[in-house]
């Protein structure tokens, strides 16, 4: 098999896990406040065990796309994906909870 074949079913099989993965990573929570000048947004939410946080809470993320934030808005409740960096937590995905 060749390397650029390899490298593709590599790249295929982490796209479908990463996909599964992500949707067992989704954190419920309710939109408390939108800051669209700083790229931040406020979310009360239950535990989210892909973060290490055992305990519900509120707190302020960054998001990873500021178009992210005109998805939704105060008091939407929402389902969301986070991630830890260097700089804090950023959300990566956000959309109003069905």
């Amino acid at each position: 098999m060749s390397r650029m074949i390899r490298i593709a079913a590599a790249a295929a099989l982490a796209l479908t896990l990463g996909g599964a993965f992500a949707q067992a990573a989704a954190i419920n929570g309710e939109v408390k406040k939108i800051d669209e000048g700083a790229g931040k947004i406020t979310l009360k939410h239950g535990p989210a065990k892909s973060l290490g946080m055992d305990e519900p809470m509120t707190m302020v993320y960054r998001v990873k796309d500021p178009a992210l934030l005109k998805q939704v808005k105060v008091g939407d409740k929402v389902k969301f994906e986070a991630q830890e960096g260097d700089g804090g937590y950023t959300v990566t995905a956000i959309q109003k909870a069905k």
